[in-house]
């Protein structure tokens, strides 16, 4: 009479765990089988692609020693009176300009570095 599901698992339990390592070897062999999974390559199975950030904010880390030229470029970058551009420049790290393109926030960057800012594109 053969071994119930119940009594092959019972006497599973009660082995080493290399002996049910050499369980599950001979059975792929005796079974023709693997116990890895197998792997897809189906176009379902694929990360989907990212997609290219197409807005680009622009973020003032640390103003440097050039605090008036920092000023400046705020000034007539953002449309910001005096005040507004001094706070929004006293205030780093802040956000300086949002929803640009890759040009004009590199172009926006590259002015804050060129004046001894640290910036960066977020």
């Amino acid at each position: 009479m053969p071994m119930t599901k119940e009594e092959m698992l019972h006497a599973i339990s009660e082995m080493s765990v290399q002996e049910i390592m050499q369980l599950i070897s001979d059975i792929e062999k005796k079974f023709n089988v693997s116990s890895v999974a197998p792997t897809h390559t189906t176009q379902t199975n694929k990360e989907p692609e990212k997609e290219e950030q197409v807005s680009f904010t622009v973020k003032l880390t640390n103003i440097g020693p050039n605090k008036i030229s920092i000023i400046k470029i705020i000034r007539s970058t953002t449309g910001l009176g005096l005040k507004e551009s001094k706070d929004l420049v006293e205030s780093a790290p802040t956000i300086v300009k949002e929803n640009l393109t890759k040009e004009n926030a590199d172009s926006l960057k590259k002015s804050l570095i060129d004046s001894g800012a640290t910036a960066e594109i977020v």
